[in-house]
């Protein structure tokens, strides 16, 4: 079967959706988008490595990294290879130099490895045209009803996150300190919120 590069648009966070974030995929070279449903955690780690963000001690995929690493493997390409009563499957395509193994993973786990391994990311077309959203004009994607979209197993039962707050309200010297706490706290997601504001700020 062919197979279809994709490239991380972003993470959009539900605000119906408690605790809900959408994992934004977009097809390289085309305007197909692949929303994927995760879990708050899962969110953070991929949001904390796109953001590269240095937390204070090792995130488990960052561990995993380390010992993959230790032992010489490494994490080529990850494949989305299959949606089944609207769920994502995916798989990680590793080698340590001689040998390839294919090892099944969450797709949410495998793209917060992917970007830290520098891997492709594919899917493959079938996937992409019963799952895909067609995007024309403006290449950003809002998803505010997400309750159709395909999720990853075990989405529903994550633990819920604090809803996403607005700060438009506080003052540069506000959000620096609120920047700093959240980045202590390990709160990430938080955190990226906050710089997303104050890098709009700087910007106006």
């Amino acid at each position: 079967m062919k197979k279809v590069k994709l490239d991380i648009v972003g993470l959009s966070y539900s605000q119906t959706q408690s605790g809900a974030y959408a994992l934004v995929l977009g097809e390289v070279n085309g305007r197909r988008r692949l929303p994927i449903i995760i879990g708050a955690f899962e969110a953070q780690a991929i949001a904390i490595e796109i953001e590269k963000m240095t937390p204070s001690r090792p995130l488990t995929h960052d561990l995993f990294k380390s010992l993959a690493e230790t032992f010489h493997i490494n994490v080529q390409e990850i494949i989305i290879y299959n949606l089944v009563d609207g769920v994502f499957y995916a798989k990680l395509i590793c080698s340590d130099g001689k040998n390839t193994h294919e090892i099944d993973a969450r797709t949410s786990d495998a793209i917060a490895l992917a970007v830290r391994f520098n891997a492709m990311i594919y899917t493959y077309e079938f996937i992409l045209a019963s799952a895909g959203i067609v995007i024309e004009g403006n290449d950003f994607l809002f998803l505010e009803n997400m309750d159709n979209i395909a999720k990853e197993p075990d989405a529903d039962s994550l633990p819920t996150s604090t809803k996403q707050q607005g700060y438009s309200e506080l003052t540069l010297e506000e959000l620096q300190e609120k920047l700093q706490e959240a980045i202590a706290d390990e709160a990430y997601e938080k955190a990226a919120r906050l710089r997303d504001e104050l890098n709009k700020r700087n910007s106006e």
